[in-house]
């Protein structure tokens, strides 16, 4: 006797499967991140956002919802958005950051993105805005960033102008990300930082190496200014 024909749609196909496991994983790591973060005061209030990719083709994050205290961040207040920043997945809507995310994507190839608002981003991204941002020289952890091989490398941290329209910062970043190929990340004025990597664990180091300096810098200025 033939087997009945099982009806289409009746169970998820494997690679669907796999998608939400990815999907699933992704927000899992990016909400430990983002707990871990709020606990060393870089993520305060509902500040920041992360993402991953899920696909580069086409081009699927997985991201915070916009407005969420990231000291109780969980895996089911994450979506899934695609290349035009809409939800397909989850509840909730993203952060109008998402088109930077978007953005560094984009122009990077990048497997995850991450957004922090600390206090020293926030000091020189405003000490440094008329210089068009600062330069870190010299540090050992710079070792610490993909590609830098000696603590003489010269890393160049912009600083972007912040603004409500997203399009117009989105093309503003990309095209800063054009014209300096080699930075790892870039400062929004009394903003944050913003940073990535090929994937969630690079990304995470970044912001590591990137707050270590920034407060070393702003300590080491606050303390010359004060002799």
């Amino acid at each position: 006797m033939p087997r009945p024909k099982r009806t289409r749609g009746a169970r998820p196909t494997k690679s669907k499967a796999n998608h939400a496991d990815r999907f699933g994983a992704l927000a899992g790591a990016l909400s430990e991140i983002g707990r871990n973060f709020y606990s060393r005061g870089w993520v305060q209030g509902t500040s920041g956002n992360f993402s991953a990719v899920l696909t580069a083709d086409p081009i699927r994050l997985a991201i915070t919802s916009t407005g969420l205290d990231k000291s109780a961040l969980a895996p089911a207040q994450f979506l899934e958005i695609d290349q035009r920043a809409r939800v397909i997945r989850g509840r909730g809507k993203p952060s109008a950051e998402a088109h930077l995310h978007l953005a560094i994507v984009a122009a990077r190839g990048a497997g995850a993105v991450l957004h922090t608002h600390s206090v020293w981003s926030n000091i020189l991204s405003e000490a440094f805005a008329t210089d068009g941002g600062l330069v870190l020289q010299g540090f050992e952890m710079l070792k610490g960033l993909a590609g830098v091989q000696t603590h003489e490398h010269r890393e160049w941290l912009p600083v972007l102008e912040n603004s409500q329209d997203m399009p117009a910062l989105a093309a503003t970043l990309t095209a800063t990300l054009q014209k300096h190929p080699a930075i790892h990340g870039v400062l929004l004025r009394r903003h944050g930082l913003y940073t990535w990597g090929r994937d969630l664990p690079e990304a995470k180091r970044h912001v590591d190496i990137f707050e270590f300096l920034l407060e070393v810098i702003g300590r080491t200025r606050a303390g010359l200014a004060a002799l």
